[in-house]
This record gives structure tokens, C-alpha cells and sequence, in this order.
């Protein structure tokens, strides 16, 4: 056994044909785990020193390890410029989403201090603006607006007996009811953060994330009309209610008979506000939605995170971002802000404008709190129609994703229902409910797609070791007497049975029926053979009772006569009906094993012996491999030995061949595979090596 590298363009390999047992020889398998027992992995996670709590601390302040090397030379300048460009544009969004969120929009410019300042502290990410987003505003306005409607605020005018709305008890209330949300928001990510649960985000696919933007973007232009066209509108949540929405804009404008006056901002006083308590009492009722608008925002968040790390050559931590965006949103929550998340329009233009660092955040702090303290009161009279045209303009590179159809419809029709599906039930069934929809139909089409995966036929590539599906090429030859079946993916309990059944149809064996057929002759054989017994039987009284007569005339005893017997044979052979020898399944897609695969395999194993063909696996190595689950599972015994695997396709294939005495099948063509970006392998024949 050997490898020899003549020269940089050819190579040969010469080894023996390995089983499971002798490839643990050959590479010399562990007994023993490298990893420590886990009871000292548990005191050395207990264990306190000083290099282990420095490094505790620099990941949960990363602030205390970027700062010390932050160098003004490189850095200050574009984060000055980025911070003033920033904070510009957090002052329109942070005005318009707090509408969104059911809030008055001085709220909007706290939303956009406090929660940045923070991440500068926490953050990894050094190009993601966290603030306020159109689609995590529109949930939380849903929240406030569902638990504090404007019909709960109405009193009649004692003069007229008109009705009027209390809208410093209503948005007093919301307000309470959006930064109640909020800090529960921010518990659920910092414990996830703390728990190590990041990659619970995986679970939303990118077609799911991207759809649902879309579908809450619609929502958001929706819920904006009103503000647009200055009209009055009721309330309405739940399913269906963006379309009541829409109804009443056309009953409105349907009867349009005077003139109104236009919406303003209103009152934006100065200063800051003194942290408050939030209402404990209301976190019952929002936990659902808290833990909705918690997994959508850290989505979202990572997301941008990820693509500007890759992008710019830095590690962006999945855990301690939930963690910064827990920090950002509990700490906020208290100095009465909604909840935060990063936005694709103002990141982009963080990244552009130069950028580098988590200082902009700093410096657009700064010039919001400017504003906050000095000249929020020139925007009093900003028309929310303003605000309203400039939330449809920043929705732009949501409405964009729009171009996701017809790319996924040419690359994946199962990615494309998902997207479509979740912007449906984004609109039709509102945003929280829509969310759960969409994910539970992602889930289902996983399952859907890993119950019904593709069966294939192996065969040759001649002059290779190579062995591919037979239907997709034309060149690719079955082994005689050898059948090489493989599965796209793992086989586990939900399509065990359709593993077996594309087996046995795909291999043109159908195991049951010729083991019933087997028995049947088998019992048809006895049957002749007991008839065939008792006839003899029968034959040879008459000729004793005859042959007792003639020697009683004769006066001659019968002692010479023989009894004869018909011999039979009941042990017929099976009348075989296929012409193979060998069935090898190719486990290389297999992650794991369970019970029902274990029957499975076994029956596999128990039929095919049954009728006279010998069963291999191969593809099963790995960390912790499948062959580790199924000796801790018990499979190997006696009739299934662990010799039975083999570390490839062709190993299995070579040992089939000569165990069966198929020698004269040349399985090397001894031929060159020539290629501009490959070396060239030389085969050689010879059957019992693998070459």
C-alpha cells in the first residue's frame, strides 16, 4: 500500500481494499476522546483567572477593546463626517417611526439617543446604525394601538355634546404600553445573548426575512395613508385589516364635501426625560408579541451585521450582538424609547460616507441630543404628511426586494412560496400573526422536502473509482450483480419507508414478494415431497403384503426382500428471478441515526439475505460518525458484522467482486483523465486493490 507522486501532473495510488475494521487499523482509530470529561470541562468553566476574566470582560465590553486603539489619525475624520450624516437622517425616521409606533414623535428622537449610546458599548458590529426601523415600529404600533384604541379616550364635549379625543391620557398610555414592550424585548435578547442561543435566528431563512420586510413595508405604506391624505380612520387589527384600511380611505374620498385642516407634529418640548418603571402588569399580555418583534429585530440586526463584517474583514459575535441589542432595548425601554433595531437605509449610508468605527454612533448622539435640547421646536409644525412621505421613501430598498421573484423563481420555486407566502400572511393576517404563519410553513417545507428526497442508481464512471447516478449519464455503467443505491438526505424516521420502497424500486427487487414466492415453493416442495413419501409408503406395503404371500405359498421366508425408497430432496434452491449478488447503500449523506432507521436497515438486511444477496454499507465515517451511533445503538451482531462497511463505494464494490468470483470484470481501463485544471490519475488493473 502506497502513494508515489512522480511528478506534479500524474499521480498513483495503491492500497488495499479497506472494510471498516482494517480502515481503523490502517489510520489508527482513537480509543479515547481527545475532548476532557465533562466534569473537567465543568471546573475549568468555574475556574477563575486573570488572562480567563480579562477576556470575559473585553467580550462583554467590547467598547474596553477598540477604544484603547482607536487611532484619530485614521479614523476620526470619517466617523465625523458618517455621525453628522447619520444623525441628520435619525432625525426624519426617528420622527416618522414613532408614529409608527403609535407614539408623539418627540419620542422618535429619544428612541434615537439612548439606545445608541449603548450599543456603542456593547456592539461588535462597526457599520450597523442602530435606531428606529419602519417594520419593528409598525409592530409596536400595533401592540399600543390594539391595548389603548382611540374609542377608550373619547369624551363627550359638555357644550355641544360632540365627542373628543384625551390625547394626552392616549398617548401617555402608548407610550407606557411601547416601553413596557420594549424592556420585555430587551429581557427576552439579553438572556438568549446569555444562554448562547444566536443561532435561533437561522431558523428565519432569508427568502422568510426578506418577504416578510415586504409584506410589513406594504403594511407600513397602509397604515401612512391616513396621514397622508389627512384623514381620520378607525382602528382596525387582526386579520384582514389592512383591507378595512383601504375601505375606508375609499368611503372617505367617495363622499369628499369640504375642506380639512392638516396634521403638524405638535409639541416637541425640550430637555430629556427621567427614566421610568415600566408597567409589569401589561408584559402578560405582550409576551407573545415581545418575543415576535425580539426574534425579528436581532434577524434583522445580524443580518446587516454579518454582510458589513464580511464585507470589511472583521468578526461580528452572533451572541454578544443579542446581547448589545437586549442592552440597547432594556436600557432604553426605561427612558421611555420603543423598541430599536438597525436600519438597511441609514447603515448603508453610515458605510458610505466613511464610516469606520462604533464612534459615529457617538458623534450622531451627540447631534441628536442637540436637537433634543435646542432646536426640536422648530419642527413642531412639520406636517405628518412630510413625515409620511419620507417613511415611503426610505421603504424604497425594501420594495426593491420586489426583484427577489422572478431570481427565485429561475433558482428555487420551494424559496420563492416561502417568500410569497410569508408577504401574504404579512398582509392579510397582520404581523404577528403573519410571522408565526410564515415560519410554521418554512418548517413544513423542510420537512416536506426531506421526506421526499432523490433516490439514485449508482454506476461507473469507466476508468475511475467515480460512481455517479446512471439515469444522469450517459458513460456511467452498472456493475454486474451489483446494485449501489443512495438517498439526497439523511434517512430518519419520516421517510424510512420511502427509503425502502424507492429501494425496491428503483433496484427492481421486490423483497417481499420473493420471499413470499420462496416460501410458497418451499412449501410446495415439502407438500410433494410428504405425497411422494406417503405414495412410496403406500407402494412398498402392497409389495411386502405380496411378497409375504408368495413366500408363505413357497414356504420361504421374505428376509432377501428389500423395502425400497423414493428419495426426494425438499431443500430446492430458490429459483432466482434477478440476476445480482450484492446490494451497496452509500450512507455519505447520513448525519445521524435513529431508531426507525435502525429497523430499517436491519430489515434491509434480513430481506435481502434472505433471497440471496449480501448487504454493504459505505460513507459512514466521520467526527462523530454514523458508525459511533450505530455500535452505541447495537446494530453490529453476529449476522450484521462490522466488516460489512467499507470506507468507499468502490472498496465495497472490489470486495462484492471477489467474494463473488468475479474477477475477469476489469474495473480499470487503464487510461489517462487529462484536464487543463487537474492532474491526471493513471489506473491500473487490478481487482483486489483499489487503485
Amino acid at each position: 500500500m502506497g502513494v508515489q507522486e512522480p511528478g506534479s501532473s500524474e499521480f498513483y495510488v495503491d492500497r488495499n481494499v479497506l472494510n471498516e475494521i482494517s480502515l481503523d487499523e490502517v489510520a489508527r482509530k482513537r480509543t479515547f476522546s481527545i475532548k476532557p470529561p465533562l466534569k473537567e470541562r465543568v471546573k475549568d468553566s468555574l475556574r477563575c483567572s486573570v488572562p480567563k476574566l480579562k477576556r470575559s470582560v473585553l467580550g462583554f465590553l467590547p467598547v474596553l477593546s477598540w477604544l484603547p486603539r482607536y487611532s484619530l489619525r485614521d479614523n476620526a475624520l470619517g466617523d465625523l463626517t458618517s455621525g453628522i450624516s447619520v444623525g441628520i437622517m435619525h432625525l426624519p425616521m426617528g420622527l416618522a417611526y414613532s408614529l409608527l409606533a403609535g407614539t408623539p414623535p418627540v419620542y422618535g428622537l429619544y428612541t434615537s439617543f439612548y439606545p445608541v449610546l449603548v450599543y456603542i458599548i456593547f456592539g461588535t458590529s462597526k457599520h450597523i446604525s442602530m435606531g428606529t426601523f419602519a417594520v419593528t415600529s409598525l409592530m409596536v404600533g400595533t401592540v399600543t394601538q390594539t391595548l389603548a384604541p382611540n374609542s377608550n379616550y373619547m369624551t363627550l364635549n359638555g357644550t355641544n355634546g360632540t365627542a373628543v379625543l384625551d390625547s394626552t391620557a392616549l398617548y401617555n398610555d402608548r407610550v407606557q404600553i411601547a416601553s413596557s414592550l420594549t424592556v420585555l424585548c430587551g429581557i427576552f435578547q439579553f438572556a438568549m445573548g446569555l444562554l448562547q442561543v444566536g443561532f435561533i435566528a437561522t431558523y428565519l431563512s432569508d427568502p422568510l426575512v426578506r418577504g416578510y420586510t415586504t409584506g410589513a413595508g406594504i403594511q407600513v405604506v397602509l397604515s401612512q395613508l391616513s396621514s397622508t391624505f389627512g384623514i381620520s380612520t378607525s382602528l382596525y387589527t387582526g386579520p384582514l385589516s389592512q383591507v378595512y384600511v383601504i375601505g375606508t380611505i375609499i368611503s372617505y374620498y367617495a363622499n369628499l364635501n369640504g375642506l380639512y385642516k392638516v396634521a403638524v407634529v405638535g409639541q416637541i418640548p425640550r430637555g430629556l426625560l427621567a427614566p421610568r418603571n415600566p408597567d409589569i402588569s401589561l408584559w402578560g399580555s405582550v409576551a407573545g408579541s415581545a418575543f415576535a418583534l425580539a426574534i425579528v429585530g436581532y434577524a434583522i440586526s445580524i443580518s446587516l451585521g454579518k454582510t458589513f463584517g464580511l464585507k470589511h474583514g472583521y468578526k461580528v459575535d452572533s451572541n454578544q450582538e443579542l446581547i448589545a441589542l437586549g442592552a440597547c432595548n432594556l436600557v432604553g425601554g426605561f427612558f421611555q424609547c420603543h423598541f430599536v433595531t438597525p436600519a438597511l437605509s441609514r447603515s448603508l449610508l453610515q458605510e458610505t460616507t466613511g464610516g469606520k468605527t462604533q464612534m459615529v454612533g457617538l458623534v450622531s448622539s451627540v447631534f441628536m441630543l442637540i436637537i433634543i435640547l435646542e432646536i426640536g421646536t422648530l419642527f413642531q409644525q412639520l406636517p405628518k404628511a412630510v413625515l409620511a412621505c419620507i417613511v415611503y421613501v426610505n421603504l424604497k430598498g425594501i420594495f426593491v426586494q420586489f426583484w427577489d421573484i422572478p431570481a427565485l423563481w429561475k433558482s428555487n420555486k420551494v424559496d420563492l412560496m416561502v417568500w410569497l407566502v410569508t408577504l401574504v400572511c404579512t398582509i392579510l393576517l397582520n404581523l404577528d400573526m403573519g410571522l408565526a404563519v410564515a415560519v410554521a410553513f418554512s418548517i413544513i417545507t423542510v420537512i416536506v422536502r426531506s421526506q421526499l428526497p432523490n433516490y439514485y442508481i449508482l454506476g461507473r464512471v469507466p476508468g475511475t473509482e467515480i460512481y455517479l447516478d446512471i439515469d444522469a449519464y450517459e458513460e456511467v455503467k452498472e456493475i454486474p450483480g451489483v446494485i449501489i443505491f443512495r438517498s439526497s438526505t439523511t434517512m430518519y424516521y419520516t421517510n424510512a419507508e420511502l427509503y425502502l420502497d424507492a429501494l425496491q424500486k428503483k433496484s427492481g427487487i421486490d423483497t417481499g414478494k420473493l420471499i413470499t414466492q420462496k416460501k410458497k415453493r418451499e412449501a410446495e416442495e415439502k407438500r410433494q415431497a410428504k405425497t411422494e413419501e406417503n405414495k412410496a409408503k403406500k407402494e412398498a406395503k402392497k409389495l411386502v403384503n405380496w411378497a409375504f404371500e408368495k413366500s408363505s405359498e413357497a414356504g420361504f421366508p421374505g428376509d432377501d426382500l428389500k423395502t425400497q425408497k423414493s428419495s426426494t430432496n425438499g431443500d430446492g434452491e430458490m429459483g432466482s428471478s434477478h440476476n445480482k449478488h450484492t446490494l451497496i447503500l452509500d450512507l455519505s449523506t447520513a448525519s445521524f441515526v435513529d431508531t426507525v432507521t435502525l429497523k430499517t436497515l436491519r430489515n434491509i438486511f434480513k430481506d435481502f439475505k434472505e433471497i440471496g444477496i449480501a448487504t454493504y454499507l459505505t460513507g459512514c465515517q466521520g467526527e462523530f460518525c454514523v458508525v459511533e451511533q450505530l455500535s452505541i445503538a447495537g446494530f453490529f451482531c453476529e449476522s450484521i458484522p462490522k466488516s460489512c462497511l467499507f470506507a468507499t463505494v468502490h472498496d465495497a464494490v472490489l470486495h462484492s467482486l471477489r467474494v463473488h468470483g468475479d474477477k475477469d470484470i476489469i474495473l480499470y481501463d487503464y487510461v489517462s483523465c487529462h484536464s487543463s485544471m487537474l492532474p491526471f490519475v493513471v489506473l491500473q488493473s487490478t481487482p483486489n486493490q483499489l487503485i
